[in-house]
């Protein structure tokens, strides 16, 4: 009988165990006990650096505390101001009436029938140059009114905006996602982002279109206060004539000015090896395009037309506009929780563990290219962390592909876009800024995240039969 020190059968085993521990606890936490957000998930990431504290080398007791909190600000670091900004945006955005001005001008083009379709347009292309959270930032302000404008579908617009910025986020470069993944793998940046189109296309029809419609169908989202701004204030904003609000071009600046900025430096860095001059501004779009930069000056302009529009003494305006922080502050506080959480179950080792069991499978290379990101991103949450762990992996083999390497980038954007649940900060941000429950953002949000793996998947696979590139 051979015998195995007790410590090491701990240790091996460690990482599943904090996994299952911590998907109790917040279970436990915010479903049964019906805690508040935040308090929950700082609840259960505690719960997690005890169980690391435990079973993982070189994380004492003592660091249980004090590595929850660093997640936390690395994470608040990361959304804070541009959560506080985003508050900011939505709420000058919708209380002037830009918002509505927007939202009529998709209908005098698109026709109200097909709004959904406008929207999902929309938050496809703005998700080109920008992270997925900027977009629904932005974008989310456009959904309320136009639920407020025409007095339904609420759960269909949410959906489209999360899904045509979701399918962009994982699968077209300069998407700064699978710029990552083309860069380890080293794609052809041209064919990746061709394929990248193609592959995001159907998948965002399929999530945001067929999906949306089907639960709107079955699911009736009411348009809550959130972002400091009550339905009936959008409700009176809805019933205003056109000729009263700000105009397309003073509408749209915030939205065109963030865009811009932060694509910039997309821009820069995308065309410098082929204009040597461009480089000259690389500074100064490394600043502007910083997305906190770039949403400060965004929310000024709101901000700005927010004054214009509205009848209130200088000192009404700044409350106005305190009101908004003090509700980005909470949903920065319950995003930047909800990463916490995600980095102490990544801190257990689960997403090494989960990917080193996955690489010796005897399948195919897109498709355990895939399952790697997929129970990646399940375990600790982050699509970029599933995206780079799977690149990571991968790389060494791309020279055993059949196709294109670009499939196998488009497979691993698929995979690491699945199944976001609470250990992902952006579930608790489509939560919080949609004034949605629990509940309603697993029905939407997570399903939605989920068709787009699957289907980016079977996308995938059918192409490279098709058109293997190779």
């Amino acid at each position: 009988m051979v015998y195995v020190p007790l410590q090491t059968v701990k240790l091996s085993y460690s990482p599943l165990i904090t996994f299952i521990i911590g998907l109790i606890a917040v279970i436990a936490l915010l479903v049964w006990l019906d805690l508040p957000a935040f308090v929950g998930l700082i609840m259960a990431a505690f719960t997690v650096g005890v169980v690391n504290s435990v079973f993982v080398p070189d994380f004492g007791a003592a660091d249980a505390g004090s590595r929850v909190a660093t997640a936390f600000g690395d994470n608040m670091a990361g959304i804070g101001i541009p959560i506080l900004m985003a508050a900011v945006i939505g709420k000058s955005m919708l209380e002037s009436g830009a918002a509505q001005r927007i939202v009529r001008g998709f209908q005098n083009v698109l026709g109200e029938s097909n709004s959904d379709i406008s929207l999902l347009g929309s938050s496809t292309f703005l998700a080109v140059p920008v992270f997925f959270d900027s977009v629904f930032y932005l974008m989310a302000p456009l959904a309320r009114s136009m639920r407020a404008r025409v007095g339904r579908d609420y759960t269909l617009f949410l959906v489209v905006v999360g899904a045509g910025a979701a399918t962009t986020h994982v699968f077209v470069p300069p998407t700064p996602g699978p710029l990552a993944v083309a860069a380890e793998l080293e794609t052809d940046l041209g064919m990746t982002i061709a394929i990248g189109i193609a592959t995001a296309l159907p998948a965002a029809i399929l999530a945001g279109l067929v999906y949306g419609r089907w639960i709107n169908a079955r699911l009736d989202i009411p348009l809550r206060d959130t972002m400091s701004t009550t339905t009936e204030e959008l409700e009176d904003v809805a019933d205003k004539p056109t000729n009263s609000l700000p105009g397309m071009l003073e509408s749209a600046a915030p939205i065109i000015l963030a865009v811009v900025l932060i694509g910039s430096l997309t821009i820069v860095e995308g065309f410098g090896d082929v204009l040597p001059s461009i480089e000259a501004i690389r500074p100064i779009a490394a600043f502007l395009g910083d997305k906190n930069v770039a949403l400060t000056v965004a929310a000024l302009a709101a901000a700005y037309s927010f004054r214009r529009h509205n009848d209130l003494s200088r000192s009404e305006w700044a409350d106005e506009l305190t009101e908004a922080l003090k509700s980005g502050g909470n949903i920065a506080a319950i995003t930047a929780a909800g990463g916490a959480f995600g980095a102490l179950l990544a801190a257990s080792g689960i997403g090494d563990y989960l990917a080193g069991a996955l690489e010796g499978v005897g399948i195919g290379l897109l498709v355990t290219a895939w399952l790697i990101a997929a129970i990646v991103r399940i375990a600790q949450g982050s699509a970029t962390a599933a995206m780079l762990t799977a690149a990571g992996i991968m790389a060494p083999l791309t020279s055993q592909l059949a196709v294109h390497p670009a499939y196998l980038v488009m497979v691993i954007g698929a995979g690491a876009n699945i199944f976001s649940w609470y250990n992902d900060s952006g579930f608790w941000l489509v939560k919080e800024i949609g004034g949605l429950t629990q509940a309603e953002t697993l029905q939407t949000w997570t399903v939605l995240t989920t068709i787009i793996s699957i289907s980016g998947l079977l996308t995938t696979l059918i192409f490279s039969t098709l058109f293997p590139f190779a």
